[in-house]
């Protein structure tokens, strides 16, 4: 047997391809589910089992889509309240995958439903050989526990405790791990960028496995958890009820100016996912830029939130499709059109743009030595990252409570916002003067251009 593992950067979602002799098992579908068809036909084996984890709180699965265009069985733990034709995992049950087998392990605390599956080859031994282990256990981390709207934090925290201690701290030690998501998920908060560990490992170095107590445990997690995004309960109940097939969507319209005016007028927002120096230079007034070479979707939903009609412009088509499809891969799906020919035809047209300063660190500098009393300085990175390090004259509003604490921030003088390098901030200011900020300038290449250029200098 086999485990392919297929991995989404802008999103930290890994996902998974089990195959065995004559037939193919899919683990945690991202939304585009071509991937797993492809990797399949290639091997020459049909997909009997689609298996889910958990209902996921950070992505749209491509579940029910996949079991329609393949016959197979999608599975998920019992209790999922599942909308749509599946087969109830549970505690213990056997799956046969090919001369192999799956175990379901049922592990609440993350979610309730939560499940982990072992993955056994009769040629490699007894035992299992791997577990795939969803967002209950991370490298180097484990999952949150605050993603149930009937259980408290500290409840699901001592579930998750016993799930990590009477299941799977009980596979051999030599066991491969591989979890649902990477550095940079919002599920998790210490997580590794390996693609995978081994129980042993994670039982000698994962921080959370090192609490002797379940009590110790529950408080570990508990305190000081960053914020649930908004949008993680409204995630779940697309994933329970089941996406629609991406395969079904027409082709997105290309808006002229005067459309464009026409939908921000009705409500819509426009969304720039450009590079950032493209936009700085010149965009459309009240623009929002998250750039599409980060984690552009998580950003989008933490933002603007799933049900935001939005209006696209893009660097070219090819960008318009990929800009879509990453935000269908979380769910929005509210999409007016894009502005067609891109800023150009704005420019074109005869209508206003505008631009955002982009300062460098020593041009900060200079201002902080020299008109201090002038201007401001917002850090947008999150809490952990500024009590590692951070400039002493630095305001913290990590970029996700922005657009809730803007009665915080000065309006007079200029406001400089910086993040780790640049993507983050470039947010920020967008957003800051889409409300209505005069002066704001993005610091390029953020705390870790000034790190580098001043060591030392705080």
């Amino acid at each position: 047997m086999e485990i392919q593992r297929f991995y989404l950067g802008c999103l930290a979602h890994a996902s998974y391809l089990i195959c065995a002799e004559g037939e193919a098992a899919v683990v945690d579908p991202q939304r585009d589910i071509e991937i797993y068809l492809e990797a399949a036909r290639e091997r020459g084996l049909p997909i009997r089992w689609i298996l889910e984890t958990h209902l996921h709180a950070d992505f749209v699965s491509g579940h029910v889509e996949l079991a329609e265009r393949t016959g197979a069985t999608i599975g998920l733990g019992e209790g999922s309240g599942a909308a749509f034709p599946h087969h109830p995992l549970r505690d213990g049950e056997i799956l046969p995958l090919g001369e192999g087998s799956l175990r379901i392990m049922a592990t609440p605390g993350h979610t309730l439903e939560s499940v982990c599956i072992a993955v056994t080859d009769p040629a490699r031994g007894a035992e299992p050989f791997a577990v795939i282990t969803g967002d209950t256990l991370f490298i180097g981390d484990v999952g949150r526990p605050d993603l149930s709207p009937t259980h408290t934090p500290q409840e699901l925290a001592g579930m998750l405790y016993d799930s990590l201690h009477q299941k799977l701290l009980r596979l051999p030690d030599s066991t491969l791990v591989y979890p649902a998501h990477g550095a940079g998920s919002l599920c998790g908060r210490q997580m590794s960028s390996d693609a995978e560990s081994t129980i042993g490992r994670e039982r000698a170095g994962n921080y959370a496995l090192q609490a002797r107590a379940r009590e110790q445990f529950v408080d570990l997690l508990t305190s000081d958890l960053p914020p649930r995004p908004a949008y993680f309960q409204d995630e779940v109940e697309r994933n329970r009820s089941g996406a629609a097939p991406l395969a079904e969507w027409p082709p997105l319209a290309a808006l002229s100016p005067a459309e464009v005016e026409s939908a921000v007028a009705a409500g819509a927002v426009l969304l720039d996912t450009r590079p950032a120096m493209q936009f700085s230079g010149a965009h459309l007034p009240g623009s929002v830029h998250i750039g599409l070479s980060g984690q552009f979707a998580s950003w989008a939903a933490r933002l603007l939130g799933l049900d935001c009609r939005l209006v696209l412009v893009a660097e070219d088509e090819g960008a318009v499709r990929e800009s879509r499809l990453r935000l269908a891969r979380v769910g929005i799906e509210n999409v007016a059109g894009y502005l067609g020919g891109g800023l150009a035809a704005w420019i074109k047209s005869g209508r206003e743009v505008e631009f955002t300063d982009q300062v460098s660190v020593q041009e900060l500098a200079e201002w902080r030595a020299g008109r201090a009393g002038e201007m401001a300085l917002l850090d947008v990175r999150e809490p952990a990252e500024y009590q590692a390090g951070h400039l002493d004259i630095s305001l913290n509003v990590p970029l996700s409570q922005l657009s809730d604490r803007l009665a915080e921030l000065p309006r007079t003088g200029m406001l400089f916002v910086h993040c780790k390098g640049g993507y983050r901030s470039s947010a920020a200011a967008s957003l800051l003067q889409r409300a209505g900020f005069a002066n704001v300038a993005n610091v390029m290449g953020g705390y870790d251009a000034w790190q580098t250029t001043f060591p030392g200098v705080t």
